[in-house]
């Protein structure tokens, strides 16, 4: 029993770690540090590779519906407890940047609930979803499928501020 919440803190922290490193990399990419953000993606990368080998170790890497089914539970329960008690604490302390950062999670955590539905019920039937381009809002994570919108309908960003998903 130990082992399995090692490998889950372990997977915590290395999957923070990823996250963190490349924000560092932005960071330094600004600062006209390009070796140091490359050094920051480098480790990045190592964290992924680490926090991989740890999932896969505790089983959580299933079948891609067993995957989805996981995502879609996650993602509800993000939108639907998670973030609503986040922004009513941060509310509650007048915090408006978490608040902001909290509301925008859980509106794009619903859009995802809703995609990994679509996903699920196309492998439920064997198939794969339609060949579309998939775009990311840079601001605030908004996910949309087809084109990009002219106004991001989460945080209002322009057009211009959605990437295309290799």
């Amino acid at each position: 029993m130990a082992t399995i919440e090692n490998l889950q803190a372990a997977f915590a922290g290395e999957s923070q770690a990823n996250r963190k490193y490349l924000a560092f990399a932005k960071k330094a990419e600004a600062d006209k540090m390009p070796q140091v953000a490359k050094l920051f993606r480098a480790a990045a990368g190592a964290e992924t590779i680490h926090a991989h080998a740890h999932l896969r170790a505790m089983g959580g890497v299933k079948s891609t519906a067993e995957n989805l089914k996981a995502a879609v539970e996650g993602e509800g329960y993000e939108f639907q407890t998670m973030y609503p008690q986040f922004i009513k604490e941060s509310d509650s302390e007048n915090n408006q940047a978490a608040g902001i950062s909290f509301r925008n999670a859980m509106a794009v955590e619903q859009v995802h609930h809703g995609l990994y539905q679509e996903a699920l019920a196309a492998v439920e039937q064997g198939k794969d979803l339609p060949s579309a381009t998939i775009y990311l809002c840079t601001i605030c994570g908004n996910t949309v499928v087809g084109n990009a919108p002219d106004k991001c309908p989460v945080c209002g960003a322009s057009q211009a501020k959605f990437s295309a998903v290799k």
